[in-house]
Protein backbone atom coordinates (compact mmCIF):
# COMPACT_ATOMS: atom_id res chain seq x y z
CA UNK A 1 0.00 0.00 0.00
CA UNK A 2 1.31 3.08 -0.92
CA UNK A 3 2.31 5.98 1.64
CA UNK A 4 -0.23 8.49 0.71
CA UNK A 5 -2.94 5.67 0.73
CA UNK A 6 -1.60 4.90 4.59
CA UNK A 7 -1.91 8.74 5.19
CA UNK A 8 -5.58 8.94 3.83
CA UNK A 9 -6.55 5.74 5.63
CA UNK A 10 -5.45 7.52 8.86
CA UNK A 11 -7.16 10.81 8.13
CA UNK A 12 -10.12 9.33 7.75
CA UNK A 13 -9.60 7.12 11.00
CA UNK A 14 -9.82 9.85 13.30
CA UNK A 15 -13.09 10.47 12.26
CA UNK A 16 -14.55 7.27 13.32
CA UNK A 17 -15.39 6.49 16.90
CA UNK A 18 -12.58 5.58 19.13
CA UNK A 19 -13.64 1.87 19.72
CA UNK A 20 -13.87 1.56 16.08
CA UNK A 21 -10.44 2.74 15.79
CA UNK A 22 -9.07 0.34 18.37
CA UNK A 23 -10.04 -2.84 16.69
CA UNK A 24 -9.25 -1.56 13.02
CA UNK A 25 -5.22 -0.70 14.71
CA UNK A 26 -5.17 -3.92 16.45
CA UNK A 27 -6.51 -6.36 13.52
CA UNK A 28 -3.78 -6.18 11.14
CA UNK A 29 -6.43 -6.28 8.38
CA UNK A 30 -3.36 -5.17 5.88
CA UNK A 31 -1.33 -8.73 5.72
CA UNK A 32 -4.72 -10.48 5.92
CA UNK A 33 -5.53 -8.82 2.59
CA UNK A 34 -1.96 -9.70 1.13
CA UNK A 35 -3.16 -13.17 1.71
CA UNK A 36 -5.78 -13.13 0.22
CA UNK A 37 -4.43 -11.61 -2.48
CA UNK A 38 -1.56 -13.72 -3.19
CA UNK A 39 -4.06 -17.01 -2.83
CA UNK A 40 -5.83 -15.33 -5.83
CA UNK A 41 -3.08 -14.39 -7.84
CA UNK A 42 -2.92 -10.74 -7.64
CA UNK A 43 -0.51 -8.22 -8.50
CA UNK A 44 1.10 -5.70 -6.14
CA UNK A 45 -1.42 -2.82 -8.16
CA UNK A 46 -4.70 -5.00 -7.45
CA UNK A 47 -4.07 -6.24 -3.95
CA UNK A 48 -3.76 -2.23 -3.12
CA UNK A 49 -6.68 -1.44 -5.05
CA UNK A 50 -8.57 -4.29 -3.12
CA UNK A 51 -7.12 -2.98 0.10
CA UNK A 52 -8.63 0.70 -1.20
CA UNK A 53 -11.72 -1.34 -1.47
CA UNK A 54 -11.83 -2.76 2.22
CA UNK A 55 -10.85 0.58 3.42
CA UNK A 56 -13.79 2.01 2.40
CA UNK A 57 -15.96 -0.22 3.96
CA UNK A 58 -14.41 -0.08 7.54
CA UNK A 59 -14.52 3.53 7.07
CA UNK A 60 -17.72 3.69 6.31
CA UNK A 61 -17.28 5.07 2.79
CA UNK A 62 -18.79 2.16 1.01
CA UNK A 63 -21.25 -0.02 2.19
CA UNK A 64 -20.32 -3.81 2.27
CA UNK A 65 -23.52 -4.57 0.31
CA UNK A 66 -21.24 -3.10 -2.68
CA UNK A 67 -18.03 -4.59 -1.94
CA UNK A 68 -18.45 -7.39 -4.51
CA UNK A 69 -19.45 -5.34 -7.61
CA UNK A 70 -16.62 -2.70 -6.50
CA UNK A 71 -13.95 -5.15 -6.40
CA UNK A 72 -15.40 -6.38 -9.85
CA UNK A 73 -15.09 -2.67 -11.22
CA UNK A 74 -12.22 -1.61 -9.49
CA UNK A 75 -10.02 -4.19 -9.13
CA UNK A 76 -10.46 -4.98 -12.64
CA UNK A 77 -11.89 -8.80 -11.57
CA UNK A 78 -14.68 -10.93 -13.02
CA UNK A 79 -17.69 -11.14 -11.24
CA UNK A 80 -16.60 -15.08 -10.04
CA UNK A 81 -13.39 -14.07 -8.84
CA UNK A 82 -14.95 -11.11 -7.28
CA UNK A 83 -17.31 -13.02 -5.36
CA UNK A 84 -14.70 -15.38 -4.18
CA UNK A 85 -12.29 -12.71 -2.79
CA UNK A 86 -15.71 -10.71 -1.25
CA UNK A 87 -16.28 -13.50 0.49
CA UNK A 88 -12.86 -14.02 2.01
CA UNK A 89 -12.48 -10.92 2.59
CA UNK A 90 -16.03 -10.64 4.68
CA UNK A 91 -14.85 -13.84 6.17
CA UNK A 92 -11.56 -12.97 7.45
CA UNK A 93 -11.43 -9.34 7.95
CA UNK A 94 -14.55 -7.62 9.01
CA UNK A 95 -16.56 -10.42 10.83
CA UNK A 96 -14.43 -11.04 12.73
CA UNK A 97 -13.59 -7.21 13.68
CA UNK A 98 -16.99 -6.99 14.11
CA UNK A 99 -16.95 -10.10 17.05
CA UNK A 100 -13.75 -7.93 18.63
CA UNK A 101 -16.08 -5.30 18.45
CA UNK A 102 -18.94 -6.37 19.90
CA UNK A 103 -17.20 -8.34 22.61
CA UNK A 104 -15.26 -5.10 23.74
CA UNK A 105 -18.23 -3.68 24.25
CA UNK A 106 -19.79 -6.21 26.28
CA UNK A 107 -17.00 -6.32 28.49
CA UNK A 108 -16.90 -2.25 28.68
CA UNK A 109 -20.97 -2.85 29.36
CA UNK A 110 -20.18 -5.35 32.18
CA UNK A 111 -20.24 -2.45 34.96
CA UNK A 112 -23.47 -0.80 33.57
CA UNK A 113 -27.18 -1.94 33.01
CA UNK A 114 -27.63 -0.42 29.90
CA UNK A 115 -28.16 -2.86 26.73
CA UNK A 116 -24.87 -3.81 25.02
CA UNK A 117 -27.02 -3.35 21.65
CA UNK A 118 -27.09 0.48 22.75
CA UNK A 119 -23.66 0.93 22.32
CA UNK A 120 -23.39 -1.05 18.98
CA UNK A 121 -26.08 1.12 17.90
CA UNK A 122 -24.58 3.96 18.34
CA UNK A 123 -21.00 3.02 17.37
CA UNK A 124 -22.67 1.94 14.01
CA UNK A 125 -24.43 5.68 14.01
CA UNK A 126 -21.34 7.14 14.13
CA UNK A 127 -21.35 8.75 17.46
CA UNK A 128 -24.99 9.72 16.48
CA UNK A 129 -27.32 10.21 19.42
CA UNK A 130 -30.14 11.52 16.37
CA UNK A 131 -30.34 7.87 15.19
CA UNK A 132 -32.04 7.09 18.79
CA UNK A 133 -34.42 9.85 18.39
CA UNK A 134 -37.84 8.85 17.69
CA UNK A 135 -40.71 10.54 17.27
CA UNK A 136 -44.04 8.82 18.83
CA UNK A 137 -47.36 9.60 16.28
CA UNK A 138 -50.53 10.94 18.57
CA UNK A 139 -48.09 12.31 21.53
CA UNK A 140 -46.19 15.54 21.27
CA UNK A 141 -43.33 13.49 23.71
CA UNK A 142 -39.89 11.98 21.70
CA UNK A 143 -38.67 8.70 23.10
CA UNK A 144 -35.33 7.69 22.96
CA UNK A 145 -34.60 4.80 21.94
CA UNK A 146 -33.26 2.95 19.24
CA UNK A 147 -35.07 3.11 15.81
CA UNK A 148 -34.44 -0.54 15.05
CA UNK A 149 -34.45 -3.59 17.05
CA UNK A 150 -32.45 -5.47 15.24
CA UNK A 151 -28.28 -5.13 14.71
CA UNK A 152 -28.08 -3.40 11.37
CA UNK A 153 -26.27 -5.61 8.51
CA UNK A 154 -24.50 -3.02 6.72
CA UNK A 155 -22.41 -1.06 9.10
CA UNK A 156 -19.22 -0.08 8.87
CA UNK A 157 -15.94 -0.52 11.56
Amino acid sequence: MTEYLKQTIKDEMIKLPKESQEVINSFGWEEISVEIGKKYLLDEEKVNKLQVEISLVMLGLAQQNFLKSNIENEVGLDEDMAKKISGDIIGQIFKPMVDILVENIKKSMGVRNIPWQQSIYFILSGGDYASFVRKVENDKRVTIKPADTSVKSNFSI
